[in-house]
């Protein structure tokens, strides 16, 4: 289960925080425990850079997928074709320079060879 955007929010301000959120409310957050209330505003300061590292762990995780697929094709004992070998590094390379959720949600994977 993910945990949502407003607690991975609040978790970049207090890693210790001790929250619910119903509904993925940002006005029913329940500070548990005696955590100390951030204001909402501190909050949804940090709710573009969640949605960032969000959409980043989706993006390495189907870049990994695709790189692990080929694996096998860059063993020692195999010859690795020019062609493969750019797919692989355009693969490796897809994050760079990725600085927004948008930049994120552009990336257009390179085909495979």
């Amino acid at each position: 289960m993910k945990i949502n955007k407003i607690i991975k929010a609040i978790q970049k301000i207090n890693p210790n925080a001790e929250v619910t959120v119903h509904e993925d409310d940002i006005n029913s957050i329940e500070w548990l425990n005696g955590t100390t209330p951030i204001p909402v505003a501190d909050i949804e300061a940090q709710l573009p850079i969640v949605e960032f590292d969000m959409a980043m762990e989706d993006l390495r995780a189907k870049r990994n997928k695709l790189l692990a697929d080929t694996d096998y094709l860059a063993l020692s004992d195999n010859t690795l074709s020019t062609e493969m070998a750019t797919y692989r590094t355009n693969l490796r390379n897809l994050t760079d320079g990725l600085t927004t959720k948008a930049d994120v949600d552009a990336v257009v994977f390179p085909t495979k060879p």
